[in-house]
């Protein structure tokens, strides 16, 4: 005999609480269907991307729900390319671009990065098109350290496709991934007039700085540069042909021209603090999404202690992930934090 009929048998129950309870019942039944479903196609993603459910890019914290803006955005119908990898977005990549990664992937149409995939997370994919869903009606993006334009390319097709017009800006150190960049806007439909693009070293300040040159292009996307070398070490190392000597961009003179940044990609090994804390000022004044790559948790702490004073909001972060040797931590993967900007994302 259940618990309920042995209620109704003493009268310690009546019909309508009965009736009431099993509405209750199958509307959570329903709800653990829905669930048991969004399960199992998470499941077929990431065994699909090589992944398993105890994956750590499901630990993170937000204050949306940053599976569904990516979900939301993912394009219907996509068709492969014969020369590309397309992602989910529709973004067509070349995989010259990472060959030890992509290698062999032309024609195949990737699945939706939940919860990450070769490239980024759900943390950083999340903060992006958080940032497109908040842009008024033009969408302004920056990109410092751009690579091929993974996140102009990104953005800016998922802020096409929902009716944005786009201004897509890149700064680039490594001149043959400048050409990558230039290569992956071209091959996915964007003008000349919507793109632009910069050789040079991002930074708080104008100056000189070293850049290291690599053999092939798509080898090494985390080459450092070397600032406030003296002349004689600049002139060594530019005669040794292992180095580019190349300008030093502020983020005041790239942002000069445009009114409000909607997205500012910072992702720039290891100099993320100081260009925070040196830019705080314009940062406030024109930049309503800051969404950053950090490479190690002092770099996050300081974050934290500069955009919370100034009055930004923490909207998604992932904290970096680190091995301990004798004691020391070492970053094995970065980490992303998502910032808003309330004075111009009230």
């Amino acid at each position: 005999m259940s618990a309920i009929t042995t209620l109704l048998k003493n009268g310690l129950l009546r019909i309508p609480a009965v009736r009431s309870l099993r509405e209750a019942r199958n509307a959570l039944l329903v709800q653990r269907d829905a669930l048991s479903a969004d399960l199992d196609i998470c499941r077929q993603q990431l065994s699909a991307a090589g992944l398993e459910v105890s994956s750590p890019f499901y630990y993170y914290n937000t204050c949306f729900d940053a599976q569904a803006v990516i979900r939301r955005h993912a394009a219907t119908g996509l068709q492969p390319h014969s020369d590309y990898l397309t992602n989910f977005l529709g973004v067509l990549i070349d995989p010259k671009f990472f060959p030890s990664i992509l290698a062999g992937r032309a024609g195949q149409v990737e699945p939706i990065p939940i919860p990450a995939n070769w490239h980024a997370d759900i943390a950083e994919w999340a903060a992006a098109l958080r940032a497109v869903d908040l842009a008024p009606g033009r969408f302004t993006m920056i990109e410092l350290g751009c690579g091929w334009g993974c996140w102009m390319n990104n953005t800016g097709v998922a802020a096409r496709r929902i009716g944005r017009a786009v201004q897509l800006i890149g700064i680039e150190g490594d001149v043959k991934h400048i050409g990558f960049a230039r290569e992956a806007c071209e091959a996915n439909g964007f003008s000349p007039s919507e793109v632009t693009l910069h050789h040079g070293i991002a930074a708080a300040e104008s100056g000189t700085a070293l850049f290291p040159r690599q053999d092939s292009a798509g080898l090494s996307w985390g080459l450092e540069p070397i600032f406030d070398a003296t002349e004689a070490q600049r002139e060594r190392a530019v005669r040794s042909g292992k180095y580019d000597e190349l300008p030093m961009l502020s983020l005041a003179e790239v942002a000069a021209q445009y009114a409000r940044i909607d997205l500012l990609h910072i992702d720039i090994q290891g100099g993320e603090a100081d260009l925070v804390a040196a830019c705080l000022p314009l940062l406030s004044q024109k930049i309503a999404y800051l969404l950053i790559g950090t490479h190690s948790r002092p770099i996050e702490g300081r974050l934290f202690d500069v955009l919370l004073k100034a009055g930004w909001r923490l909207e998604i972060e992932r904290p970096c992930q680190i091995h301990l040797t004798d004691g020391v931590p070492a970053t094995h993967v970065d980490g992303v934090q998502g910032w808003r900007n309330p004075a111009l994302l009230p």
